[in-house]
């Protein structure tokens, strides 16, 4: 979901650079959702709103990232900035930040693919991207898009270049993707299933 992404960002590039400096304290102290870790201290405090974005995300992923994002913003005191954050993510008209469970409902819909619900952290996380594109070679990737995302140098910037493909990609691709996942990365597919 980069609309998430591109919301988050665009609430953050709202504050100022102390409007930021004090979400980043915030979120080192706002009490977290069981299971959910903290940012590191020294790796949050010198990113910019660009790199805090893609942190939160692949921390957190889509849902629990947006909605950990407008719950600092509320509790920095800016609703406004909070409000629009959702809004750009829900399509609602005027959600209130102080009821952001029943928004987050709409957006984790289980019509969603797994692939598409968990495309940033898949992005962050998938170490071992040759074997997945070992198991979709002729059956999703052609030779030439095949060579494009082998191409790439990091791990993460070949999941980008495949993420790139999706949109033509139907449910039978999809679940290709997904079972390849299953068969090279199981542990971290177990961990994106329970999240």
């Amino acid at each position: 979901m980069g609309c998430t992404r591109d919301a988050i960002l665009a609430a953050l590039e709202h504050l100022t650079a102390d409007e930021l400096k004090k979400f980043k304290m915030k979120l080192l102290s706002v009490p977290l959702r069981e299971g959910y870790g903290r940012i590191p201290r020294g790796t949050l405090l010198p990113m910019d709103a660009v790199d805090l974005t893609d942190k939160l995300v692949s921390y957190y992923l889509d849902a629990y990232g947006s909605e950990l994002t407008a719950l600092v913003l509320c509790d920095m005191g800016m609703q406004e900035v909070a409000k629009q954050l959702q809004e750009t993510l829900h399509k609602g008209p005027g959600t209130k930040p102080a009821g952001i469970e029943a928004p987050l409902q709409t957006a984790s819909k289980p019509a969603l693919h797994f692939v598409d619900q968990h495309r940033a952290a898949l992005i962050a996380r998938v170490t071992y991207v040759d074997g997945v594109l070992d198991a979709l070679y002729g059956k999703v990737l052609t030779e030439e898009q095949y060579q494009e995302v082998r191409a790439e140098s990091t791990s993460s910037t070949k999941m980008r270049k495949l993420f790139s493909f999706a949109p033509a990609w139907n449910l039978t691709c999809k679940n290709l993707l997904l079972q390849a996942l299953r068969d090279t990365q199981p542990y971290l597919v177990a961990d994106l299933e329970q999240s």
